[in-house]
């Protein structure tokens, strides 16, 4: 029997609500363990699990798998949140912020020993595989996260600079998750291609939907602050096809503003979007990407019905609201 992802998620929930890590050393392991307890969608995990039905009856090994993803993402979010200072996570305060730098970026190292630990577990012949994607993956999202960084320097980034910074510090990890579960199921190579293909593009409108919540999303239901790209002068989607488009007027206001961050930066901003139609041409990009995604789930060779669960995914994830 098939599950859908609400299914597949709660019972990834159920396993994965657990501690974790050791009692002792608490200062070290209540940190990490705060972060996994703050929630979140368990889209990487559940994407595993997902991956791996969609082609048989999901294999014990995919939770093992699911959790060491999780844990990996995790480990990202810690540090990520204190590269961008970042005061809230989901709502609540992240770990940097709570506990302090260095105990953030030990409690992030430690998960992500804790992944290994989990990816020890597996017994399928295809470990070897597994573990040579993950780690593939993992200095992707590494290689992506500095290219972020480094872009936040320079006065401009070129659209496909950006797309390729998105796919390795996003995508990457959400389209691993996917073919990490076919590859335990045995699948043959040109269906695991296409679901990662599948993974990634949906990552890439995933990241749309974000850039685009992030300057137009409502503050109540979004969890993070509204405007933070901007205040943090991101080269998101809508900064770079704002400065593409905009006249020679607005496009100088908008590189002032991201020099002298006056305090309505956020407003003014928005108003050069608005402006530009910039909040249009998201959507329209986000639907290019997302069309492309359901293409190759289109072309795996299992029955449609299989593929409804991943559909659906999709879906909901291009149409959240936070």
């Amino acid at each position: 029997m098939m599950h859908s992802f609400i299914e597949l998620a709660g019972i990834f929930e159920t396993k994965f609500n657990i501690r974790h890590f050791p009692e002792h050393t608490p200062s070290l392991y209540d940190p990490a363990q705060y972060i996994l307890q703050l929630g979140g969608k368990r889209v990487r995990p559940v994407s595993v699990l997902m991956g791996n039905e969609l082609f048989d009856e999901i294999n014990p090994d995919a939770y093992d798998v699911a959790a060491a993803i999780e844990l990996f993402h995790n480990f990202t979010l810690i540090h990520d949140d204190i590269m961008d200072k970042a005061p809230v996570r989901r709502g609540l305060a992240t770990v940097h912020t709570k506990f302090g730098d260095s105990t953030a970026l030990l409690a992030g190292d430690v998960m992500l020993v804790k992944c290994y630990d989990y990816l020890n577990r597996i017994k399928s012949p295809s470990f070897h595989r597994i573990i040579q994607l993950f780690n593939t993956t993992a200095a992707q999202v590494c290689e992506g996260q500095q290219l972020d960084m480094d872009f936040e320097k320079r006065d401009s980034v070129s659209f496909d600079e950006y797309v390729n910074m998105i796919t390795l510090k996003t995508s990457v990890l959400l389209a691993a998750s996917l073919q990490l579960g076919a590859i335990l199921s045995g699948t043959g190579e040109g269906n695991r291609q296409h679901l990662y293909e599948f993974g990634k593009h949906l990552g890439i409108a995933f990241q749309v939907q974000d850039d685009y919540l992030d300057a137009f999303g409502d503050p109540a239901t979004f969890g993070k602050q509204v405007g933070g790209d901007i205040l943090a002068n991101k080269k998101t989607f809508l900064m770079i096809h704002a400065l593409e488009v905009a006249d020679s007027a607005s496009r100088v206001k908008l590189q002032q503003l991201m020099t002298d961050n006056p305090a309505d930066k956020v407003e003014q901003v928005l108003e050069i979007f608005k402006a530009c139609k910039v909040d249009e041409w998201a959507n329209e990009l986000k639907e290019k990407y997302l069309q492309t995604a359901l293409q190759h789930l289109e072309d795996i060779a299992v029955i449609s019905k299989r593929k409804e669960p991943l559909k659906e995914l999709a879906l909901y994830l291009i149409q959240r609201n936070r």
